[in-house]
C-alpha cells in the first residue's frame, strides 16, 4: 500500500494535471469561438460557389473543350488522397476519425486496383498514416508555424495540387477533414475536388436561362482553380472549429477526471492516515499499560 506521503505526492500532482487541462479547455472554448464563426461564414460563399459552377458545368458537360478540372483526364487510375489534421493532439478522436476515414478509402481504392497518392496537411495525420503507408506518400504541408489560417495558406495547397495534376500524376483529388457541426460532433468528411464534381440540386438552385460573355468553358477554366482553393480553404476552416471543439470536449472529459481521481485518492488518503494514527493511539495505550 502507497505511503501517505506518496499518495499526497499523487494528489498533487493530479491537482497539477487539472490545472493544465481546466486552462486549456478555457483557451479551446475561446479558440472556438472565432474558428466556428469564421468556417460557418465560408459556408454560404463556397455553397454558392458550387451552384454556379453547378450551372456551369451542367452546360459545359459534354464540350470537347470542357477544362481538364472538370472533364478530368478519362481515367481514374491514379488517386491522390489530400489528408488534412491537425498539429497538435490532445483533442481526443479529431485526427484518429480523418485518418480512419482514409485508410477505409485507402483500402479499398488498392482492392481495386488503383494506385494511391498521399499528400498529408497537418503532422498529426503524417504520423499515424506513416505507419502503414509511407511508401505511398508525394507531399506533406506543415502549418505548425501558423496561429490562424488564412486563405493564403489554402491557396498554396491548392497550387501545389494543381502543378501535380498539370503534370499528370494524378486522375482523381480527394480531401479529408472533419466537418464542424457542433462541440461533440465532427463529421468525418471525403469530399472529391478533382475532377470537380456538383450536385444536380446546386445547379437548379443557381438558376437557369443565363447568358455568359466569355462563354461558360472560358469561365469555368478561370473559376475552376479558385474553387479548388476556396473548397481547400473551406476544409481547413471546418477543421480548425472541429480541432478546438474535440479539444474543448476532451480537456472537460479530462478535467472532470481528474477531480473524480482527487477524490477518490483524497478518500484512500484520509483512510491511511486515520489507520495510522489508530496504529500509533494503541501502541501508545499497550505500552502505559505494560508499565
Amino acid at each position: 500500500m502507497p505511503s501517505l506521503k506518496d499518495l499526497k505526492n499523487r494528489i498533487n500532482s493530479v491537482k497539477s494535471t487539472r490545472k493544465i487541462t481546466k486552462a486549456m479547455q478555457m483557451v479551446a472554448a475561446a479558440k472556438l469561438r472565432r474558428a466556428q464563426e469564421a468556417a460557418e461564414a465560408a459556408r454560404p460563399f463556397a455553397e454558392r460557389m458550387d451552384a454556379v459552377l453547378a450551372n456551369l458545368a451542367r452546360a459545359s458537360k459534354d464540350s470537347p473543350t470542357a477544362p481538364r478540372l472538370l472533364a478530368g483526364t478519362g481515367k481514374d487510375d491514379v488517386h491522390l488522397l489530400i489528408v488534412a489534421t491537425a498539429e497538435r493532439g490532445l483533442c481526443g478522436g479529431f485526427n484518429s476519425q480523418i485518418v480512419k476515414r482514409a485508410r477505409q478509402d485507402i483500402e479499398r481504392l488498392r482492392a481495386e486496383g488503383k494506385t494511391v497518392k498521399i499528400l498529408t496537411v497537418g503532422k498529426k495525420g503524417r504520423e499515424q498514416l506513416k505507419r502503414g503507408y509511407a511508401d505511398l506518400f508525394v507531399g506533406h504541408v506543415d502549418f505548425s508555424e501558423v496561429k490562424r489560417i488564412a486563405y493564403a495558406n489554402a491557396q498554396s495547397v491548392a497550387q501545389d495540387v494543381l502543378h501535380r495534376f498539370d503534370a499528370g500524376e494524378f486522375d482523381v483529388a480527394t480531401v479529408y477533414f472533419n466537418r464542424f457541426q457542433s462541440v461533440i460532433t465532427q463529421v468525418p468528411t471525403a469530399q472529391q475536388v478533382i475532377p470537380a464534381t456538383f450536385d444536380e440540386s446546386e445547379a437548379a438552385e443557381a438558376g437557369t436561362g443565363y447568358e455568359y460573355e466569355p462563354d461558360e468553358d472560358a469561365i469555368l477554366a478561370d473559376l475552376l482553380p479558385r474553387n479548388l482553393a476556396v473548397q481547400i480553404f473551406r476544409a481547413l476552416l471546418e477543421n480548425a472549429a472541429s480541432e478546438q471543439g474535440a479539444r474543448m470536449s476532451a480537456m472537460d472529459n479530462a478535467t472532470r477526471n481528474a477531480g473524480e481521481m482527487i477524490d477518490k485518492l483524497t478518500i484512500v488518503y484520509n483512510r491511511s492516515r486515520q489507520a495510522a494514527i489508530t496504529k500509533e493511539l494503541i501502541e501508545i495505550i499497550s505500552g502505559a499499560e505494560a508499565l
